[in-house]
């Protein structure tokens, strides 16, 4: 997730000049450097770091002098540059100002569209359950929004955003650097200057104080998005049997806790993100866009709830028979499918956190490519292999070759993005039959599509990266990587045999760490309001019992659960009666 900024601030009239360029929000260029001077600009996050000060005008952000005329009579007009020859610092003000503009509604727009993803989620995973339970299902969707931005607004963006410039690694500069997020609880000894393995941030909690900063509400909009997309994940992994209470108190701790400690590991100049600079593993963990953070932590969190929590009765009879549980609404599925897809480029290329980066075209065409491959692979398999194409499946193997290319789509060609996304589309097959082999119901595939195929997308960086961006990125190779100057990530079949075994410990860190956080939090909410809603319940649908309303009052007649049969139940555990 980031750009690179290249060059010096002397080129924008700045008195101090840049010691190197900035990557990444989450895992980004180094820490903002300490000027003694005043910084008027804002790209070297001096003591008057503009982006602290909106001005009730549009002008300048230091204080509007530089360009508003305050000695004309009007006492409100701009200058006429032509006639009064502006200075230096002017333009370099008004050139900053442009740039940071475009990058914050380049940014802004990108989350946008990752929230409006949320409308594709909440179809994908209605369509793919059964009717009776369809309002359940679409009201988690809707409710997990507000419940996991309630935990990332309180506690959640300060753990993972808070110490950004509190390691070696530092803050967007496509944004401001960030400087005022800078406390980090590290832990060990300082190398390249900063003061240990970063574990946490310690700033920003519910938006206040450092955090109360133009550019970094900008940021919490955007990673509160992509925070959303994995405590989404969930609900469909849990739906037709996850309790609506637990739900509530469980989405809140994804968004406070679980999902921003991983987070800042990796994106927030955490100890994940350091493995280069410090223990000489490529350039770190790099994950562009969250193949690993976002996905393979949902996925993860999808494969230990749905273990935990149980399959749906009657899903998998005595003998080890799987019961088909239909979807009850295809088009449902395929329309969320395309406002993910159509989403997914602010989730891309969006994470370049610039519109100044020249990479974004690169980032979207490597995106449309791998979903298109996953698709037509997908496809394909199931033609062969079951005679028919299967439309939610299609769905599922467009899904996966968009997670898979998530981490590596700024660094590889648009060759290896058509692999990638092949490859996808058929293995989120295979791991969907695997994990319905292994009695573990997923009922819309998300432990397969973000958690396999997340794992894989998160390999994928070190495997297929070809060296040509992201040079500087998490603080290794801003001159030179690998003996060649400029040469960005790099992934083993192009000489880097480093960069796979950081992303290997990415992939194994994210699994282990929302498998024993997320299952103690997961069964300490089942002690405190129980996690999945009685037989009785789940026989005759949650929509009613959980919800107060049906989804289709004309076309579907509710059925209460006190006229459910201890008959019913048993012939429904046994397999005999799919309801």
């Amino acid at each position: 997730m980031a750009a690179v900024l290249a060059g010096s601030v002397s080129a924008f009239g700045a008195d101090e000049p840049a010691t190197k360029p900035s990557t990444e929000p989450a895992a980004a260029a180094a820490a903002a450097p300490v000027v003694a001077a005043p910084d008027p600009i804002g790209f070297n996050g001096g003591p008057t770091n503009p982006l602290l000060n909106p001005n009730s005008y549009l002008t300048g952000w230091v204080t509007g002098s530089a360009d508003k005329n305050l000695d004309a009579d009007s006492g409100g007009t701009f200058k006429p540059w032509a006639g009064d020859k502006p200075t230096v610092e002017e333009l370099g003000q008004h050139t900053a100002k442009l740039y940071y503009s475009m990058n914050f509604v380049w940014v802004l727009i990108s989350g946008f569209l990752v929230i409006f993803m949320q409308a594709g989620f909440a179809l994908v995973e209605t369509g793919l359950i059964r009717a009776k339970n369809a309002a359940h299902t679409m009201s988690m969707n809707f409710a997990v929004y507000a419940l996991g931005m309630f935990g990332f607004f309180v506690c959640g963006f300060a753990i993972m955003c808070g110490g950004w410039n509190g390691t070696a690694i530092g803050g967007p500069g496509m944004l401001g650097g960030l400087p005022t997020m800078n406390s980090m609880f590290t832990v060990g000894s300082s190398v390249a200057g900063d003061s240990g393995w970063g574990l946490f941030g310690m700033k920003g909690f519910c938006l206040t104080g450092a955090a109360y900063d133009g550019a970094v509400v900008v940021m919490f909009l955007y990673m509160m998005a992509f925070m959303d997309t994995t405590a989404t994940i969930v609900t469909g992994a849990c739906a037709e049997r996850w309790s609506y209470k637990a739900f509530c108190i469980y989405s809140i701790i994804i968004g406070a806790f679980i999902y921003p400690v991983f987070a800042c590991w990796v994106w927030g100049g955490g100890w994940l993100a350091q493995l280069g600079y410090r223990a000489g593993l490529g350039h770190g963990v790099v994950d562009f866009a969250g193949s690993g953070v976002v996905h393979l932590q949902g996925g993860a969190l999808a494969i230990i709830t749905s273990l935990l929590i149980g399959p749906r009765i009657g899903r998998y009879t005595a003998d080890g028979k799987v019961n088909p549980v239909k979807p009850h609404h295809i088009p449902m599925v395929q329309l969320g499918t395309f406002i993910l897809a159509f989403g997914w480029f602010g989730f891309n290329a969006g994470s370049t956190l610039a519109a100044s980066d020249g990479r974004i075209g690169m980032v979207a065409v490597n995106t449309m490519i791998a979903g298109m491959a996953a698709t037509v692979t997908g496809i394909i398999y199931m033609w062969v292999t079951t005679g028919k194409p299967d439309p939610a499946m299609m769905c599922n193997s467009m899904l996966a070759g968009l997670v898979a290319i998530t981490a590596p789509c700024a660094f590889v060609a648009p060759w290896a993005a058509f692999v990638i996304g092949a490859i996808a589309g058929v293995l989120v097959i295979w791991s969907v039959n695997f994990f319905d082999k292994i009695r573990i119901d997923d009922p819309v595939g998300a432990s397969s599509v973000h958690g396999v195929c997340g794992a894989f997308g998160v390999l994928c960086v070190g495997i297929f990266a070809d060296g040509t961006y992201g040079n500087g990125w998490n603080n290794v190779g801003w001159k030179e990587y690998m003996g060649v100057a400029g040469q960005g990530v790099t992934g083993l079949l192009y000489g880097d045999s480093k960069q796979i075994i950081a992303q290997i410990i990415e992939v194994v860190v994210c699994v282990a760490w929302n498998f024993i956080v997320g299952g103690i939090a997961f069964w300490l909410v089942g002690k405190l309001v129980g996690n999945r809603v009685s037989a009785e319940v789940e026989i005759a649908g949650m929509d009613i019992p959980e919800m107060g309303a049906v989804a289709y009052p004309e076309f579907l007649t509710p059925v209460l659960p006190e006229s459910i049969t201890p008959q019913q139940v048993a012939d429904v555990r046994k397999g005999v009666l799919i309801v």
